[in-house]
């Protein structure tokens, strides 16, 4: 492979030596692996030599010419010395000017321990600002320790360059192999000597001996081009690179040995002449023609591995090119860290009709491996975690990587009020990513919650989207992706344990056996764990030695006190069961009478999924864990995870699931799945972290897509008031998702029952009900978005039963109700060609100024945070608290915790607490329950009527249908 590069590109390679003309093109022996060129560089010398002399060609001519080589060529070594140097200086200059914290740096391996050869190229890269390191390797090293040395420094960012400087034995295929070609500043390995004989500069390194050779060559008087050079003993990558280099410049290279037998004709025949072998040096003075260059390698000095003690010879020259490559490697760096075009390769389809189900469709296309995905998106193989070869962790060092980026267009998709009917949000979400993306060619992202197994299995489905608009693969989406709600849930749970196991330990021990087990003596000594002392401080503490406590701090430091009646942690469990919501835990004997009763959430309504999805960093997820309040001691003060001692624990569980998990759309444009709160009872968005890496990544003309959950009334309002208050994000335009049928069940159709035939109201063509709903609870929503200054465009989900009358009035009365832009999408059938119109209407959209605000001010009692949302989005009259909220609401001011903003819990089926109440209710009371607060996440949620974070199974389940091949293993079922 790597030979027949070198033919197409460097003239004919012949496997043997053959006679040549003066002029013609000699190639020497076949490629093979050899020593870096200057591993035993030994010093070379240059002339131009003089008139012919005597005949003589004994030794002691030989040793006159060398010594007279010497004398003439000094002059010439420091000129190209300090040009190479100077050469150097301006792109490392240039490069710290870029990055004042960039040190590039020379790693050198090698046998023994002379330090000659660091000496040299510390002496060289100190001229330039550079440093170098020595790895010294035993004699008798193994292949295994060089590959081990050597994969160390590929994964080390802090090398730039590394230099094998081994003997030729030691550099075997596995060994090159094992180095980085990127960090191959002597461009020894296979992918460098191709990419140099290919002719691109910009990613090969050329071997610092030849660029020394050809340096020393323009020195010379005569002009290069038209010349002929020979080239002794010059084998491996640096004969290669020397030839093609040589040719580049229109010179004819001459490759052989010294032991050929028409050596003195062609040295005679030759305007220079290069020795490379350590056998070529006794070439009689009187067969160098008139004027012709001569560069030679001179032997090494006895005693040395390299003879790097001579201050003079190429040595220094070739160091200096050394350095300038490992500046270059630096440079290179720094420019795949900045932010480049996409290079996004669509997946095409092929749209059948009728549509086959999702799981079909899904299966139907094979998706591009990730890392391909994220090489075309920018991404660097270092901020990839591959999970198979479909999807992968995005490591969060990218957002350091692209601070100076600026951020792309962000587009959220929210939902009229929601119905059995469904309205397809996540299906738009991706066709507009889609349409964006693999037809407009705009960089483009969709950032969507993870699905949670509830659902899944219980009545919805899943959540990849639809038809010709999916993630895929959809069965790894919809079923643990990367295990982030495991995560969540074995967090959340733990959390439980502790509290559980704290208040039976506090029940049944004194105040000395609680200090001494949890301040214990470890070899003699006792000490606090870092979180004890943060606990310590807490309470006013400030001591260190446990031993100066007195009974008081001890008996503080060591009781919570924990009022069981007034936990507010559940465990939770990633199933819709029932008959978890009460349950009394403690009855075996072994936990002496500590009963109680609690219950179970859904994992995706835990506090913990919340903080996943409104953390900006790991550090932010930490102190929000550790600030979680879990309950209340009995004397009214607030127990927090950190009080419990767990929150560093839970941030070990939860270190990998802050990472955003990347997936493809049907057509291959990216995808983030990150965080899944529901919208209902918790604030029902993806992540921050994930649109702020796609915001970055698609860059200042692109566009992220991501989704709200449930009505805008919810999904969206949360969106604008929790997340963006928390990320600093500020949204660009709304897409408002509707359905012809959803719009008439709101304009006063019948009810829909699972499993029973749709009423004809929503197959026949009913303008009436259509524009019922229009006016009614589209045209609230459309202006539930204009609270927040945001353009709205509505993006109306076609259904094969829809008439184009009823699409027309849609659009028509969406644009007079105050939408930017109304147009249908035919995604769920065509894929991002269905929604081609509304990635228009976004992008004009989005290019129009906006005034973003909030709804409320964070600085507002709580009481009327409430109250702005339920007259200002709900279109209540008023809001009625129960003696219980008020209360919550008196606590949480005096707590300090009055600042935080609402997150309503409330049914999702209507803009009012009562689900049956389609359209847009006025003039009702909204009832306030309870108040609770999730001080981690960062919100106060009051809830709304009758609640459940449990959700129950159906009569039928989505389970009946799910079914496993077990010859080929593939899922049936899932939609």
């Amino acid at each position: 492979m790597i030979l027949s590069v070198i033919r197409s590109a460097c003239g004919n390679v012949a496997l043997r030596i053959h006679h040549a003309r003066h002029g013609s093109r000699v190639s020497g022996l076949p490629l093979r692996r050899c020593q870096p060129a200057d591993a035993s560089l030994g010093r070379l010398a240059v002339r131009a030599a003089s008139a012919a002399t005597s005949g003589s060609t004994g030794a002691k001519l030989a040793d006159d010419f060398r010594k007279q080589s010497r004398k003439r060529d000094g002059a010439d070594f420091d000129r190209a010395l300090r040009d190479a140097v100077h050469r150097t200086k301006e792109p490392m200059v240039a490069l710290q000017r870029r990055n004042p914290t960039v040190q590039p740096l020379l790693a050198i391996i090698q046998v023994g321990e002379d330090d000659s050869l660091l000496e040299l190229n510390k002496k060289i890269a100190g001229k330039v600002g550079l440093n170098v390191t020595q790895i010294c390797l035993a004699k008798d090293r193994s292949e295994d320790e060089i590959v081990e040395e050597v994969l160390k420094l590929n994964e080390d960012p802090g090398v730039h360059g590394v230099y094998l400087h081994l003997p030729p034995a030691s550099l075997t295929s596995r060994v090159l192999d094992a180095l980085k070609p990127e960090k191959d500043i002597d461009g020894i390995t296979y992918l460098n000597m191709g990419r140099l004989v290919q002719g691109d500069p910009n990613k090969s390194f050329v071997p610092p001996v030849a660029s020394a050779v050809m340096d020393l060559l323009q020195e010379h008087d005569s002009p290069l081009e038209g010349r002929t050079v020979l080239m002794i003993g010059a084998e491996g990558p640096l004969g290669v690179a020397l030839q093609c280099l040589l040719e580049r410049r229109g010179m004819a290279a001459l490759k052989t040995h010294s032991n050929f037998k028409n050596l003195q004709r062609q040295v005679m025949e030759a305007d220079a002449v290069v020795l490379l072998g350590a056998d070529d040096l006794n070439i009689p003075p009187s067969w160098i023609r008139p004027g012709a260059a001569v560069i030679r390698r001179e032997p090494t000095q006895e005693g040395g591995d390299s003879g790097m003690s001579s201050m003079s010879g190429l040595a220094y020259l070739t160091a200096a090119y050394r350095i300038q490559n490992v500046v270059h490697s630096s440079g290179r760096k720094l420019q795949e860290q900045q932010h480049w075009p996409w290079r996004l390769r669509g997946l095409k389809l092929q749209p059948l009709t009728p549509v086959p189900s999702d799981i079909e469709i899904s299966r139907a296309q094979t998706p591009k491996a990730v890392e391909q995905l994220a090489e075309e998106i920018g991404l660097l193989p270092e901020e990839l975690e591959t999970y198979g070869r479909s999807k992968a962790k995005v490591r969060l060092s990218l957002l350091d990587r692209l601070q100076t980026q600026p951020d792309g267009k962000y587009v959220l998709v929210a939902g009229i009020t929601p119905t059995p009917l469904g309205e397809g949000k996540s299906t738009v979400t991706i066709g507009l990513v889609q349409a964006l993306s693999a037809h407009l060619k705009l960089n483009s992202f969709a950032c969507l919650r993870q699905p949670s197994q509830g659902p899944t299995f219980g009545v919805k489905g899943g959540a990849a989207g639809g038809g010709y608009a999916q993630v895929i693969p959809m069965e790894e989406f919809n079923l643990h992706l990367t295990g982030d709600i495991h995560a969540v849930t074995a967090a959340n749970n733990l959390v439980a344990a502790a509290i559980d196991a704290r208040m039976l330990h506090e029940a049944t021990q004194s105040d000395k056996a609680l200090y001494s087990r949890l301040v214990p003596s470890v070899n003699g000594v006792r000490r606090f764990a870092p979180i004890q002392v943060a606990r310590l401080h807490r309470l006013g503490i400030n001591k260190s030695d446990p031993a100066s406590l007195t009974p008081q701090e001890v008996s503080s430091f060591v009781r919570l006190d924990i009022n069981p009646s007034k936990i507010t942690w559940q465990r939770v469990v990633d199933t819709n069961d029932r008959f978890l919501r009460k349950i009394t835990v403690g009855q075996a004997s072994t936990e002496k009478g500590q009963i109680r009763e609690t219950g179970f959430d859904i994992a995706v309504a835990s506090e913990i999924m919340a903080i996943l999805a409104l953390a900006d960093s790991l550090e932010d997820m930490k102190r929000r864990l550790a600030r979680m309040v879990v309950g209340t001691s009995r004397s009214g003060q607030p127990v927090t995870a950190e009080d419990l001692g767990v929150s560093g624990a839970l941030a070990v569980l939860m270190k990998d699931a802050i990472k955003p998990t990347l997936m493809q759309t049907l057509e291959g444009s990216p995808v983030f799945v990150h965080a899944g709160p529901f919208a209902n009872i918790a604030h029902g968005n993806s992540s921050v972290l994930a649109d702020k890496l796609a915001l970055k990544l698609v860059g200042r003309d692109g566009f992220v897509v991501t989704e709200a959950g449930f009505g805008a009334d919810i999904g969206m309002e949360k969106f604008f008031n929790i997340k963006c208050r928390t990320s600093g994000l500020r949204p660009s335009v709304v897409v408002l998702v509707a359905t012809v049928r959803a719009l008439k069940m709101h304009g006063g159709g019948p009810n829909v029952s699972a499993g029973a035939p749709l009423p004809r109201e929503y197959i026949d063509e009913n303008l009436a009900l259509v524009k019922g709903g229009c006016l009614s609870n589209l045209r609230k929503q459309i202006e539930i978005a204009h609270l927040f200054r945001v353009p709205v465009v509505v993006a109306l989900n076609v259904f094969k039963t829809d008439t184009q009358p009823e699409i027309d009035l849609v659009c028509q009365l969406a644009k007079e109700c105050g939408a930017s832009d109304a147009v249908p999408c035919h995604h769920w059938a065509q894929g991002g060609r269905g929604s081609l119109e509304l990635a228009q209407a976004v992008k004009a959209a989005s290019s129009r100024p906006n005034n973003f605000q909030f709804l409320y001010d964070i600085e507002l009692p709580i009481l009327e945070k409430i109250r702005a949302i339920a007259q200002k989005v709900y279109g209540a009259e008023d809001i009625e608290l129960s003696t219980e909220a008020i209360d919550k609401i008196n606590y949480y001011d005096q707590q300090g915790f009055g600042c935080l903003p609402i997150c309503m819990a409330k049914t999702h089926l209507s803009l009012s607490h009562m689900p049956a109440k389609k359209g847009a209710p006025t003039g009702f009371i909204l009832p306030i329950r309870d108040v609770r607060a999730s001080i981690g996440a960062g919100f106060i949620y009051p809830l709304v009527g009758t609640m459940s974070t449990m959700p129950g199974l159906p009569t039928r389940p989505c389970f009946y249908d799910i079914d496993l091949d077990p010859f080929t293993e593939e899922i049936t079922g899932l939609f």
